[in-house]
């Protein structure tokens, strides 16, 4: 990737070599998704561990058996334990058969995971980034990616704000390299506005 583009190049370089700590569980990584939307970072941790207080494992199983107050009182929304459930039913029905996954093509995961409600395409490909570690993900909807890529390639402001779609051609097969290290460029203040 660095030889096929100058300027990921450099940024690799100037961020240095980073590790990816991926969430081994498919299911657990997919709940803890849910209950982090829409949250700062430090509300989404603590929501979590108090989620994680109530049950043994966080398995579909042991997610059902809680009633809504419950998980209420953990600090979900309606809309969050409605999202948590439709997830948990999903999951032992099998409509959601995560002992398939290595077997899937990374759209074929998007549609089946989006399919559970409060899933949706960015959440997707977030579990495929940081769950099953696919090495070719680009999430173009992702502002922060799209924030960086626009300042590590010095481009003109766009109307449709597509400023991945212009480089990444250059990063493939490795495309979720090339995503990990733009999100590196914004954490380490790398990336001027």
């Amino acid at each position: 990737m660095k030889q096929a583009d100058e300027r990921m190049g450099w940024l690799i370089d100037r961020v240095g070599e980073l590790t990816i700590r991926l969430t081994a569980d498919p299911f657990e990584s997919l709940a803890m998704s849910i209950v982090g939307q829409q949250l700062s970072v430090k509300a989404a941790a603590v929501i979590r561990g108090r989620v994680r207080a109530l049950v043994p494992a966080i398995a579909p199983e042991a997610l059902l058996a809680l009633d809504e107050e419950t998980l209420r009182g953990a600090g979900l929304s309606r809309a969050k334990v409605a999202s948590i459930r439709d997830l948990s039913a999903k999951a032992l029905s099998r409509e959601l058969d995560l002992e398939r996954l290595d077997g899937m093509e990374n759209e074929e995961i998007i549609r089946m995971v989006s399919a559970v409600r409060g899933i949706g395409r960015w959440t997707a490909e977030m579990f495929l980034l940081f769950s099953l570690g696919r090495p070719d993900v680009l999430s173009v909807g992702d502002f922060g990616l799209q924030r960086a890529a626009k300042w590590l390639y010095a481009m003109e402001e766009r109307p449709d704000k597509k400023y991945l779609e212009q480089h990444a051609h250059k990063w493939t097969p490795y495309r979720s390299a090339a995503s990990f290290y733009l999100w590196e460029s914004i954490n380490r203040d790398i990336i001027k506005e």
